[in-house]
């Protein structure tokens, strides 16, 4: 069992996925979960994303329905308009936005 504050394998590969998205895309927490194909869940990934995210683009990651990470909004919009995510109001346009990882 991984030391007091430290990352489980599970939450560094969630991790390493969410380092991975690029300017201007977003995955949905179930997107990650589904990427990884390691059991875990859209709770899951968020509760990495909770504990340990702020070192990754934390933004990147949303709702399935394109809403930002709750209690962050206006900083996770603020970033997102930096950096030309596709919005429809204060939402992600997830058609637009989505990324997905080259299964390869």
């Amino acid at each position: 069992m991984p030391a007091a504050g430290l990352p489980t394998p599970y939450a560094e590969a969630v991790l390493d996925l969410v380092a991975r998205i690029p300017r201007g895309r977003v995955m949905a927490y179930g997107d990650v979960a589904a990427a990884l194909q390691q059991g875990g869940g859209p709770r899951q990934v968020g509760t990495v994303m909770a504990r340990f995210g702020s070192g990754v683009p934390w933004h990147r990651v949303v709702k399935a329905d394109g809403g930002l990470a709750a209690g962050h909004e206006a900083e996770a919009l603020r970033r997102h308009r930096r950096e030309g995510t596709p919005l429809r109001g204060s939402r992600v346009d997830m058609r637009a936005a989505r990324w997905m990882p080259d299964p390869s």
